[in-house]
C-alpha cells in the first residue's frame, strides 16, 4: 500500500467513524452486569442506566449474568458485537483478581476497551447481630478464642471480598471460615438470616439493613474513612496493621468498539457521575465517584492486576 492509498484509507475510516458517531445510538443498549440482582454492581448500574438512557435517547437494558465471580457475564460482553450496543459493568474482582486465581480464564483483558472508571468502593465489615462483638478488637478476640466457629460470606471464590476476608485472617491471626455465594446480594441475605456470621460487603448491599438494625457495621477496609459511613473506623485505625482494601467499578466495551463511540459513552458517563445530584446519590450508597478518561481506567486495571498477584499467591487460592 503506497502513501497515497494509506492516506485515503485513513480518511475513509475516519469519515465512517464520524458518521457512525453521529447516528449512534439508534436502538437500545444492553448493559451486561456480571452479578445477580441485589448486589452492589446491580444497584449502581440501575442507578446510572436511567440517566444514561435519557442522555442517549435510547433505552438501556440491564442484563444480569451472574456466576464464576463475574467471569460468565464478562465473557458474554467480550464476545458481543463491537458496535457500541453492548457494554459491561467492570468490577475489580473480575478484572484484577480472577486472572490470578482461575486456571482457565474465558476472556483476556485485551478483549475489552476501557470506557470509564465510575467509582471507588470501600468494603464494610458487617456482622449479624447475634455475634457478640461491637468492635474489631472484640471480634478478633472472639474469633481467636473460638477458631473455625465463625464464618464470612463473599460474592464468590476469589472475589475481592473473599480476599478481603482472607487478608483479615492473615493480619488478625484469626480462622474465620469462608462461605462463597453467587453475588453480594445472596451473601447479604445469608447474613441477615444468620446463615453466616459476617461479610466484608459493599455499602450498597448493606447500608439500609445497617440503618434498620438488621446488621451491625464495625469498620471499613479503606485507608481513610468512608464518606458514606464516616462514623466507622478503618480496620487500620481499629488495630489491624497494614490493612487496606478498596474495590472499584467501571464500564468496558468489546475491544473493537469504534473510538468515536467509546468517547461518546465516556462523555455521557462523566456528565452523569459529575452531576451534584448523582454524586450525592452514589455517596448515599457508598460509591465514591471518580470518572475520567478511558486511559485513566485502563491504567487502573493494569495497576490493580499487579497489586493483587502477591496477595493471591500468599492466600494460595486457585479455582478450576
Amino acid at each position: 500500500m503506497n502513501a497515497l492509498t494509506r492516506v485515503l484509507v485513513v480518511g475513509l475510516l475516519s469519515s465512517c467513524g464520524a458518521a457512525l458517531a453521529q447516528t449512534y445510538p439508534d436502538r437500545p443498549l444492553r448493559w451486561i452486569v456480571p452479578w445477580p440482582p441485589g448486589g452492589g454492581a446491580d444497584v449502581l448500574s440501575r442507578m446510572l442506566s436511567g440517566r444514561l438512557a435519557e442522555q442517549l435517547g435510547q433505552p438501556v437494558v440491564i442484563d444480569n449474568r451472574g456466576g464464576a465471580a463475574g467471569n460468565i457475564g464478562a465473557e458474554a460482553a467480550a464476545r458481543a458485537p463491537a458496535d457500541g450496543y453492548t457494554i459491561a459493568f467492570a468490577y475489580s474482582g473480575t478484572h484484577s483478581i480472577n486472572p490470578h486465581i482461575y486456571t482457565k480464564m474465558p476472556f483476556r483483558e485485551s478483549d475489552f476497551a476501557p470506557v470509564i472508571w465510575l467509582s471507588m468502593v470501600p468494603q464494610v465489615l458487617v456482622v449479624n447481630p447475634s455475634v457478640p462483638a461491637r468492635t474489631v478488637k472484640e471480634l478478633v478476640a472472639l474469633a481467636r478464642a473460638r477458631p473455625g466457629e465463625f464464618t464470612f460470606g463473599s460474592s464468590g471464590n476469589g472475589a475481592i471480598n473473599h480476599l478481603t476476608g482472607e487478608l483479615f485472617n492473615m493480619r488478625a491471626g484469626t480462622k474465620i471460615l469462608h462461605v462463597p455465594y453467587k453475588g453480594g446480594g445472596p451473601a447479604s441475605i445469608a447474613l441477615i438470616s444468620g446463615e453466616i456470621s459476617m461479610i466484608f460487603g459493599e455499602p450498597a448491599t448493606i447500608v439500609q439493613q445497617v440503618k434498620a438494625g438488621k446488621l451491625r457495621a464495625i469498620a471499613v477496609t479503606s485507608a481513610s474513612r468512608a464518606r458514606a459511613l464516616p462514623e466507622l473506623p478503618t480496620l487500620a485505625e481499629a488495630g489491624i496493621a497494614d490493612y487496606e482494601v478498596t474495590s472499584w467499578n467501571g464500564v468496558l466495551a468489546p475491544a473493537a468498539t469504534p473510538r468515536e463511540i467509546i468517547n461518546r459513552l465516556n462523555s455521557e458517563f462523566n456528565r452523569i457521575v459529575n452531576s451534584p445530584d448523582m454524586q450525592a446519590k452514589m455517596l448515599e450508597f457508598g460509591f465514591e465517584p471518580t470518572g475520567g478518561t478511558p486511559e485513566r481506567f485502563g491504567a487502573l486495571i493494569r495497576d490493580e492486576l499487579a497489586k493483587w498477584l502477591p496477595v493471591v499467591k500468599a492466600a494460595g487460592i486457585r479455582v478450576e
